[in-house]
């Protein structure tokens, strides 16, 4: 199978060709619904009703769960739309629809298992002109899976222990505290709360990392090239260092300006990139120096 490529077609089309857990992690932002017309036939996000978005998402993602090897990842970043006039179904006009929850919902009918509700915070979204409800700055990435049991690198995500629980694991512990014993529903005692004389048991033992929380901050970065929608490199890069294999081999569906390629090539994994406008094919292949077919 040829990587480091970016091939210029329908989604669900191109996947079709693809063979079977042939790839190691997909990492995606689809079009989101009523946002913007790319004036391209079969382009996905123009949609009549919300309920026909989530159906032609469904049947793009069941194609790729055939794709994905058994243990592999996908991560998949959506936000959420507005009712305008003209997108009545189920909503009233001003509602938020809910296209998030919707679409993860219907993922996970449709046999995925899904995996986490991750937060991606931006300090620095797009303004809002609105003054009857808070501006949004934020989106979801979904973490969904093809099988119970998955590659998942948490080590190389981790982020560092906070101060505070540094001078906690310095700190001798006594046994009278409320953590000492187990909490309800929680199960084992946490080794911070272990009851200990000293300090930690061995410094040399002692945590300096923490598992990544589901709260993501990162913030935008500019792009000069003629796409709207580029989400930053270190959001892509987070998700391939703990859900593909170094010489992996990741998926991009609706690669647009080739944000996921760039990040693969950088972390010495290979990509695979599916677009429907050939000029963002265009515009990818001279950002990333890859091949178009």
């Amino acid at each position: 199978m040829k990587t480091d490529v970016i091939i210029n077609r329908e989604a669900l089309y191109a996947l079709r060709e693809l063979p079977s857990e042939s790839v190691n992690c997909c990492v995606t932002s689809p079009p989101y619904y009523g946002l913007r017309d790319y004036g391209l036939d079969m382009q996905i996000g123009r949609e009549d009703t919300p309920e026909q978005y989530i159906d032609r998402l469904v049947e793009v993602f069941r194609e790729l769960r055939r794709v994905l090897k058994d243990d592999g990842t996908f991560w998949l970043n959506i936000a959420d739309t507005y009712c305008g006039t003209g997108m009545k179904a189920g909503c009233k006009q001003k509602d938020l629809i809910g296209i998030p929850w919707l679409l993860a919902f219907a993922l996970r009918s449709d046999g995925w298992y899904l995996r986490s509700d991750i937060i991606w915070l931006k300090e620095n979204p797009m303004p809002e002109s609105c003054r009857d409800r808070p501006s949004r700055c934020y989106e979801h990435i979904f973490l969904l899976t093809k099988s119970k049991k998955y590659y998942y690198d948490a080590a190389a995500i981790a982020e560092p222990i906070a101060p505070g629980t540094a001078a906690r694991y310095r700190q001798g512990r006594g046994a009278g505290h409320k953590y000492a014993e187990e909490v309800p529903g929680q199960g084992k005692v946490q080794g911070i709360n272990k009851t200990r004389s000293g300090g930690y048991y061995d410094d040399a033992l002692m945590p300096t990392t923490r598992n990544k929380r589901d709260v993501w901050l990162i913030n935008t970065v500019p792009y000069k090239g003629g796409h709207f929608a580029a989400y930053p490199p270190k959001l892509a890069e987070t998700c391939i260092l703990a859900g593909c294999p170094a010489g992996g081999v990741v998926l991009d569906p609706f690669f647009g300006s080739g944000t996921t390629g760039l990040a693969a090539k950088s972390l010495d994994r290979r990509y695979i990139g599916i677009e429907l406008n050939a000029e963002y094919c265009a515009l990818a292949g001279a950002r990333i120096g890859g091949g178009n077919t």
